[in-house]
């Protein structure tokens, strides 16, 4: 299961950064006019557009939390049987807040924005994007329980907690 844990912590960086710049997906409309936005490419037209607001929301949730979580997720992963405070007191809520609902907000107002009826296609962006999500959920599961064996291994080896009070 280490293995596991290795290649999920390793995967989930490496489909983000891709989900990121890689398009999500393919709008045509009429057949010669086409739009293959990027997730920074949803942002910076959301920015450059009047949704100032809707581009923070979407930047913070979309690339900066999923960034944050990776590197909680890793310090939980590296932090054996002690918990670090950044795992405790942030990863929950991370976990909360790592929602793709308004990535396609987003893309729908994009869509909406170039006008006329437009049909869309995924793209390999959204699958990284995806992927990494998973990678993530997987890589947190894993390290949640390896950090738990690890502590059950420690009080084997120095015997139960005593509580000093």
């Amino acid at each position: 299961m280490r293995f596991v844990l290795v290649v999920a912590l390793v995967l989930a960086p490496m489909f983000f950064g891709l989900g990121v710049v890689l398009p999500l997906v393919r709008f045509e409309t009429l057949y010669f006019f086409d739009r293959s936005p990027s997730l920074l490419g949803v942002v910076e037209a959301l920015w450059t557009g009047e949704d100032a607001v809707l581009a923070v929301v979407v930047a913070l949730v979309s690339l900066v939390f999923p960034v944050i979580k990776m590197l909680a997720i890793t310090a939980e992963a590296l932090g054996g049987g002690a918990r670090p405070v950044l795992v405790q007191a942030v990863l929950p809520q991370l976990s909360r807040w790592s929602l793709m609902d308004v990535v396609l907000v987003a893309l729908v107002i994009v869509a909406a924005k170039t006008g006329g009826i437009a049909e869309a296609f995924s793209q390999p962006g959204l699958w990284f994007y995806a992927g990494s999500a998973l990678m993530a959920a997987l890589a947190h599961g894993l390290a949640g329980r390896h950090g738990l064996q690890s502590q059950a291994a420690m009080q084997e080896t120095t015997g139960p907690a005593r509580d000093t009070r």
